[in-house]
């Protein structure tokens, strides 16, 4: 019984619906593009020393792996990155 339970737990995925939607974006706007990759951080916000007379205190990791839509939003950027290059020939490496 308790093994039914969690079959049908771990088969209910909410996020299925938009992660399928962002996998299936198009990139053929140059400023689509760009904006997605203005918006989407190319390495994670979060992570950072923290230091106390010029010695490092503790770490906080990146948690951007905590973010379920992280892989799909990492596709996305990399799309638009593709696209910027390979289709409008333009230099991305101001977005990396």
């Amino acid at each position: 019984m308790i093994t039914r339970i969690f079959t049908k737990l771990t088969k209910f995925q909410p996020l299925n619906p938009l992660r399928k939607w962002l996998d299936h974006i198009e990139i053929n706007n140059p400023k689509l593009a760009k904006f997605l990759c203005q918006l989407i951080p190319s390495q994670c916000p979060f992570e950072r020393d923290i230091t106390f007379f010029s010695r490092i205190s503790f770490h906080i990791p990146p948690m951007c792996k905590l973010n379920p839509l992280y892989n799909e939003l990492i596709g996305l950027r990399f799309k638009a990155l593709c696209y910027l290059a390979d289709v409008c020939g333009e230099d991305i490496g101001l977005y990396c």
